[in-house]
């Protein structure tokens, strides 16, 4: 791999996600997120392996009803040549298994996978994901959004404490 280019300045950084974020509530008249994508996606595969799933109105059938062709879908998509895009120009494109220093490959991938699950579950129980609520949810100025922000990194901060012995190089 070349010589990767320089980071963003975090805070240069944080004023493009902010311009993106206050774009994206002008083009589509929604914030930013993700989870809404993963649950249309899963809605769209159950309903097409055994249609009529979901009863008329329910909660997964108006995913259904939009199928794949929905402005969360086309941001994911976005999201991921973006991303793509980004580490490639920076330099830093390298398909790799990434997780704790400590930890061997073969068991970084089942954790990563229950942890994945465990994410995915948690956000749309709460029916967001964290970028979903902490970005789109405090640009406005909701308090449910600063709430959240505020739960989320003490939460963080105490599974921290127990995990930070993983990442400690050798």
């Amino acid at each position: 791999m070349a010589n990767p280019r320089p980071r963003w300045n975090s805070y240069l950084a944080g004023v493009a996600l902010g311009v993106v974020l206050f774009a994206a509530f002008l083009a589509t008249g929604h914030g930013l997120g993700v989870t809404g994508a993963t649950t249309g996606v899963t809605a769209v595969a159950a309903n097409a392996i055994r249609p009529g799933l979901f009863a008329p109105g329910s909660y997964l059938a108006g995913y259904v009803r939009f199928g794949l062709n929905h402005w969360i879908e086309w941001e994911v998509l976005g999201v991921l040549i973006g991303g793509v895009a980004g580490s490639a120009l920076g330099r830093r494109f390298a398909p790799r298994i990434d997780g704790p220093p400590r930890l061997a490959v073969w068991l970084k991938l089942p954790l990563a996978f229950i942890g994945g699950a465990a994410s995915g579950f948690g956000a749309r129980m709460a029916m967001g994901c964290t970028s979903g609520m902490g970005l789109s949810g405090s640009a406005p100025l909701a308090a449910a959004g600063f709430l959240f922000l505020i739960g989320f990194f003490v939460a963080g901060a105490l599974a921290a404490l127990p995990l930070t012995p993983l990442w400690r190089r050798r």
